[in-house]
């Protein structure tokens, strides 16, 4: 559904062109300083406006409406809210008769039966991640000193980053993106065996992120190719520190105490300015799209502080579930 997380808990809400997109949490301890200010650096982050990114401009402003009183968490559920400004919905119209190939337009209309809010991706949209970053901002202080650092290492298998975004923007069409991920400070034995695993969990909320379609931990699917002498990680240490960190600081789905490793793969933009032979299910024949509106052609670059969100927000939960 909407919701995540059993202790610390966060739920959705909004669409991209609606009146506003935000988020409630609900499990947050009392006492913890929080004003708007503590917001900016991440949202920020996340704001489009640099090459390559969409040229929709908004404010990003949180409104807190519950939970904080006097800059302090109250205990109380905090609810943040983003109001949506700069939409332009008209762009969109033609999606419903033919939907964007590897777009959620055909699987959105077909889970809701037609009542979904198709403009600017409705609840499908990247926007709605505004939230998750919000409530990353209050997780990052939950689980402090645990520290959570994610970068984007390539663009369509490319280190020169602004070189292959100037190569797609030419082209009119889009790129993925990887993503590398260290959480350090993880306390080891947090997380249990199977369901509950801190992969199961991180796993979990990553690839809720819109775009996401690949996460691997330490060696990851490299291991597969390796031997039990290669991929093993000696101990070096009575504090359990490894020579290596194939297995990405995770044991039997509990932390080891080394650094977790976790590497994303984001997938290319779905809309994209080059035309395309696909189905019009009004015709009911072949027709050639060319997808209008204002679009990234590279979400990757936008989601590393997203990836960071996501971490705390499960890593609370886990750490929450540990007490």
């Amino acid at each position: 559904m909407n919701s995540f997380g059993r202790f610390f808990r966060v739920h959705i809400f909004g669409e991209s062109h609606g009146e506003g997109t935000g988020i409630c949490i609900d499990g947050c301890p009392e006492g913890i300083p929080l004003s708007l200010d503590d917001f900016t650096a991440d949202l920020n982050r996340r704001k489009s406006g640099a090459r390559g990114t969409t040229p929709r401009i908004e404010a990003d402003m949180p409104e807190i409406l519950s939970g904080v009183y006097r800059d302090c968490t109250t205990g109380a559920p905090i609810t943040i809210l983003f109001r949506n400004e700069n939409t332009r919905s008209s762009d969109y119209g033609r999606f419903m008769a033919v939907p964007r190939p590897g777009h959620a337009d055909f699987s959105g209309y077909k889970k809701f039966n037609g009542f979904n809010d198709p403009r600017g991706g409705g609840h499908f949209s990247g926007r709605i991640t505004l939230g998750i970053v919000a409530a990353g901002v209050v997780a990052k202080k939950i689980i402090s000193p645990v520290n959570i650092e994610a970068v984007l290492a390539k663009v369509g298998g490319s280190e020169d980053i602004q070189a292959k975004i100037e190569e797609v923007l030419a082209e009119n069409d889009s790129v993925g993106g990887l993503i590398r991920c260290r959480i350090s400070g993880l306390p080891a034995g947090t997380g249990n065996p199977f369901f509950d695993s801190v992969e199961s969990v991180l796993s979990h909320i990553l690839f809720s992120i819109p775009g996401v379609k690949g996460v691997e931990f330490g060696a990851g699917f490299d291991a597969a190719n390796m031997k039990g002498s290669e991929h093993n990680d000696s101990f070096v240490s009575p504090e359990g520190e490894t020579l290596t960190n194939n297995a990405g600081g995770i044991n039997g789905g509990i932390s080891n105490g080394n650094d977790i490793t976790v590497n994303i793969a984001v997938k290319p933009t779905s809309s994209i300015g080059r035309e395309q032979k696909t189905f019009n299910f009004e015709t009911r024949e072949m027709d050639v799209l060319k997808a209008g509106g204002r679009h990234d052609a590279c979400i990757a670059l936008r989601i590393p502080v997203i990836v960071e969100a996501a971490s705390a927000i499960a890593l609370a939960d886990l750490l929450f579930a540990k007490k």
